[in-house]
Parts: structure tokens; C-alpha cells; sequence
């Protein structure tokens, strides 16, 4: 019995372990303002913490949020990330906020993950077609969004937002990390330096071995 008992409390212990390291690590103190230096600072969760009694406003602070961001790019939308590096007061908080901006009807944000960090996205003008996928068995959940409406992205699943309407759009998101990160899924394909074995893609989407190599060359550029 009293095996039993350790069996079920080391799998609790192994559990819990894994769930505290999945995710950004809770603070232990009212904030740690990231500097790039080590002068007089800690190294908490990947940045030096700044002495707090040299903070200042402007280290929780960041202007513009409200300038449209340039959609003339290939893919016609624009992400304009408010992360720690650009918030240093959000070091070790677990939250960071992006607005999006999108091109009338086309103005896509391609396909991609947020390794660290669930996405829950808001629409304050125009109309978006998004969506996610699944782990295997793959399931594609979609929805149509207005302004007002609210959609969230789980961690790490691979998900899009695309522009239906013939007017602009933008959005906004919140994420459950500090840093979330971002892998855009044909980019990380075709686009990584140095490339991919074009005999790899090939056999994994089934495609001729000479549309591969234009792909690489269109997103090597890119």
C-alpha cells in the first residue's frame, strides 16, 4: 500500500513539474525590468532583472500601439508585437500584446505557432476568416469574425487569420507569454538557412522535386 501511495504522489510530483516548466515562470517579486547588461542585475527567466530602484515609468511603457502597421509586403498583413523587448517591465509576467493589421480581401497571417504562449485575439475593424488545427488526428476549427468578436489559439497549434472583406482589418492579441515566439509554417519549410533537403520536402508533400526547389528559392529571398 505504502508503494502505492509513493507511485501516486511521484507521478503528482512529475505532473506538476511538467506543467510549472511548460509555461513562463510565476514571479517571485513586484516585477523584474529586463536590462541587456549584468551590472548590478539578476538573471531571471532569460534577462537580467534592472535594481528596482532605478525603474521608471517608462520601463512598463509603450507609444503607437494605435499607428496601422505596412501591409504592402507579400503576404499583405502587418504584426506589430509589444514583447518584453519591447516592454522590458514585462519580464517574468507571462503576457505580452500584438496588434495586426491586414490588407483588404487577401490580407492574410499565414499559417504559424506560438511555441510558448495561447493567443486570444480580438477584431476592432473589418471581417476574418480564422482558424486552427489540431494535433494528429488533424481537426480544423474556423470562424468568421466581426468586430467585437474574440477567438483563441491554443498553445503551440498552428492557426491563421485572413482577410474577407474588401476594407481594412485589424485586430488584437494577447498572449500567455513574455517572449511567445513565432515559427510561420511554409517560412520554416522552405525558408531556413541553410535549406532543407529538397529530396525531403519532396516526399513529405508529395510534390516534383523541381516545384520544391522553386519554393526554396521564392522563400530564401523572402
Amino acid at each position: 500500500m505504502k508503494g502505492a501511495h509513493f507511485l501516486v504522489a511521484f507521478l503528482l510530483l512529475v505532473l506538476s513539474s511538467s506543467y510549472v516548466f511548460a509555461y513562463d515562470p510565476s514571479s517571485l517579486q513586484d516585477f523584474c525590468v529586463a536590462i541587456n547588461g549584468s551590472k548590478d542585475g539578476v538573471f531571471v527567466n532569460g534577462k537580467f532583472c534592472k535594481n528596482p530602484n532605478l525603474t521608471v515609468a517608462e520601463d512598463f511603457f509603450f507609444p503607437g500601439l494605435n499607428v496601422p502597421g505596412n501591409t504592402g509586403n507579400r503576404v499583405g498583413s502587418n504584426v506589430t508585437l509589444v514583447n518584453v523587448d519591447r516592454i522590458p517591465g514585462l519580464n517574468t509576467l507571462g503576457i505580452s500584446l500584438a496588434r495586426l493589421d491586414f490588407a483588404p480581401y487577401g490580407g492574410l497571417n499565414p499559417p504559424h505557432i506560438h511555441p510558448r504562449g495561447t493567443e486570444i485575439l480580438v477584431v476592432v475593424e473589418g471581417t476574418l476568416y480564422v482558424g486552427f488545427v489540431t494535433s494528429n488526428p488533424n481537426r480544423l476549427f474556423t470562424k468568421v469574425l466581426y468586430p467585437g468578436d474574440v477567438f483563441v489559439f491554443p498553445i503551440g497549434l498552428i492557426h491563421f487569420q485572413f482577410n474577407i472583406a474588401k476594407t481594412n482589418a485589424v485586430a488584437f492579441a494577447g498572449l500567455s507569454s513574455q517572449n511567445p515566439g513565432v515559427i510561420t509554417i511554409a517560412d520554416a519549410i522552405f525558408g531556413p538557412k541553410p535549406p532543407i533537403n529538397p529530396d525531403v520536402l519532396a516526399k513529405a508533400f508529395q510534390l516534383d522535386k523541381d516545384m520544391v526547389e522553386k519554393l526554396q528559392k521564392l522563400f530564401e529571398n523572402a
